[in-house]
């Protein structure tokens, strides 16, 4: 038998690494022998490590290979641990340090003097990062990307100087930095010439914004969502310049009325996506008749919150036939008329959003069926006048759906049975929905095996059968919704330990589970990142130890009001390695010392804890300090405190 690290070549082994996108099978491959080890060293360009213990050793392997780094889960990043953790020389391209409140300008610099060849950077939602870290950036030259979301310090003074430093920038993030005004986004219009994605959203600024921003020749995506002071003069400086303008995010902005949309519209006929939901509540006809200007182009389309009559939609339907995308959400006045009239002529969506359009019956379904045969996604999410009818047409017609939402549609299992017929189905959400059962559930488990996520949020109807149908079937399932579904008890979490890809499950509510089948579905379901367990009354210590036991890379744990003692809660949290945001709210049975000893076990990972207030005045205020400084925000929440142990 030949040798197969024989046969296959260095540049077919890299050709295999392309295709897999799953880090179990990436891990696999590495076990393969020492040739496949080698090749992937060669071909990682990134990697997203959830401790800082490990980070030098990742660099060391991947230094040749190496293109991205992504920081953003690792607690307790400050500038010491930066400077350590990045060899120098190396090749990275792009570091996310998204949420890493303890860097500071100090470990901004040394990481743009070992990154030479750094083009993105991420600073999201640092709560430190000011003017004095933004012109640490400033001195990365070759930037081509930087994202500072939510950095609320940052004002004029730091945006400049990233805009001269860094005039090279391509793609700029400045959302919700709200002490930007109108005088720095006019100095960077001046000095980043290259700009071509560009997002303001929440900031208050005003149209002159605009007014530069519309010199930007080669500016293709610009996002104002929430701009409260931009209105339609806003628009019509930004339509009334040469630029490259292809995608425009306008939803929100209270003062965009369908003037300044028309005015869009006319200025620029190459936009492939509009969003202008929830702006002005009514669009008018001309800006609707306009639309016909950029019928070759438009593709996705989003009105959500509008008031659109049956004339509008019939409009849309005949000048934007190349539509892929609509989002009808929540708009008065749409009718199974407007939608029959809008689907004939956009007859290639593929995603038709139409949550909370309560007036729409199974007439909207079957003109579905009947002109977008090839649609993907649906959303119907309260609209509770559609029936297993049109469902049983749709799913007749569109073999090709992936994503369906139901949420609150009240179907039944005869509802279920249709869906089934979706081989291809990835996503289906029935939450609110009692008349689904285990009769339901056991056509979907039996021809519906690609499902990856299932929500049955406060289906009542639903017991442990339904869940042996669904485990049986669906092998592939990444997320499980199972809130407030009280027929659930523990043999029911016994079957859902075949479900080895399960990495999110919220069981909130389930009063008849306990620890037993805690430990049952956990010896299975290794993968888990995500946990509710949140009004689970009867889940004990027990619980807690087999959680340490077998998932051992739950990230996101919600064990409020469960019956924990400070016992299982230090051993919990101390544990979990990769633990980094716990809510354990209303913990009766652990006492004061019990959450003291538990917080210091855990203080250099934590990232997000949610506790009662009455414990800010009963923990130690050195603790407390500690958690913030090393990054770990603390919510409180404002119920009174109680102790039974």
């Amino acid at each position: 038998m030949c040798n197969i690290t024989v046969v296959l070549s260095s540049d077919l082994l890299a050709q295999v690494l392309d295709r897999l996108h799953d880090s179990k099978d990436l891990k696999s491959c590495r076990l393969v022998s020492r040739v496949f080890l080698q090749a992937e060293r060669m071909h990682r360009k990134a990697i997203r490590p959830l401790r800082l213990g490990p980070l030098p050793l990742l660099l060391r392997r991947y230094a040749t290979s190496l293109l991205s780094l992504d920081l953003s889960s690792c607690p307790s990043l400050d500038d010491a641990a930066l400077s350590v953790s990045i060899p120098s020389p190396n090749n990275l391209r792009s570091v996310s340090l998204s949420r890493a409140s303890g860097v500071t300008w100090r470990g901004l610099e040394v990481l743009v003097s070992v990154c030479p060849k750094i083009e993105a950077i991420d600073i999201s939602y640092c709560t430190g990062f000011g003017d004095r870290e933004a012109a640490a950036v400033a001195k990365a030259s070759g930037l081509k990307e930087l994202k500072i979301d939510k950095c609320l310090q940052v004002t004029d003074v730091g945006l400049a100087k990233v805009a001269v430093g860094c005039s090279g920038l391509e793609k700029l993030g400045i959302k919700w930095c709200r002490e930007i005004s109108d005088i720095g986004i006019d100095l960077l219009a001046k000095k980043c010439l290259e700009l071509r994605e560009l997002d303001i959203s929440y900031l208050k600024v005003g149209n002159e914004s605009l007014r530069s921003i519309a010199s930007l020749a080669k500016l293709e995506n610009l996002a104002l969502v929430g701009c409260q002071y931009v209105d339609d003069e806003g628009l019509y400086f930004l339509s009334n310049r040469n630029n490259s303008l292809q995608i425009i995010d306008v939803s929100r902005c209270v003062n965009v009325t369908s003037a300044g949309l028309t005015t869009l519209a006319v200025g620029h006929q190459h936009l492939h996506k509009i969003n202008a939901g929830n702006c002005s509540p009514v669009l008018t006809s001309t800006f609707v008749s306009k639309l016909c200007m950029l019928g070759e182009t438009l593709n996705i389309l989003k009105l959500d919150g509008l008031e659109l009559p049956v004339s509008a939609l019939e409009t849309v339907g005949l000048n934007c036939r190349n539509l892929l995308e609509i989002g009808l959400s929540k708009c008065n006045g749409v009718t199974d008329e407007g939608i029959s009239r809008l689907v004939e002529g956009c007859s290639d969506l593929s995603t038709i959003d139409l949550t909370c359009c309560h007036l729409l019956t199974d007439e909207s379904l079957f003109s579905i069926a009947a002109s977008c045969r090839g649609v993907k996604s649906l959303r119907f999410e309260s609209c509770v006048l559609i029936s297993e009818k049109g469902l049983d047409q749709v799913t007749t017609s569109c073999a090709d759906l992936k994503e369906i939402d139901l949420t609150d549609c009240n179907v039944n299992d005869s509802a279920l049975k249709c869906l089934s017929r979706c081989s291809e189905l990835l996503i289906l959400k029935l939450g609110l929905c009692s008349g689904v059962s285990d009769i339901g559930l056991a056509s979907i488990g039996t021809n519906c095996t690609k499902l990856l996520e299932l929500d049955l949020y406060r289906c009542t109807a639903v017991t442990d059968d339904g869940l042996a149908s669904i485990s049986n079937g669906c092998k592939r399932m990444k997320k499980l919704n199972l809130c407030y579904c009280n027929q659930i008890s523990d043999t029911g979490l016994a079957h859902l330990r075949l479900l080895e890809e399960l990495s999110d499950l919220e069981l909130r509510g389930i009063v008849r589970i306990t620890s037993s089948g805690i430990t049952a579905m956990a010896m299975g379901c290794r993968s888990l990142t995500q946990l509710d367990l949140k009004r689970c009354y009867s889940v004990d210590d027990a619980g807690m130890w087999a959680l340490v036991r077998y998932t051992e890379n739950l990230r996101q744990l919600t064990i409020s009001y469960c019956t924990v003692t400070g016992l299982g809660l230090c051993h919990l949290v101390g544990s979990l390695r990769c633990l980094q945001d716990v809510k354990m709210v209303h913990l009766s049975w652990v006492s004061i010392e019990g959450f003291e000893l538990a917080l210091r076990s855990a203080c250099g990972k934590l990232k997000k804890v949610k506790l009662l207030s009455g414990l800010q005045d009963v923990l130690s205020p050195e603790l407390l300090q500690t958690l913030q400084a090393r990054g770990c925000c603390i919510r409180w929440v404002n119920k009174p405190l109680v102790f039974k142990g």
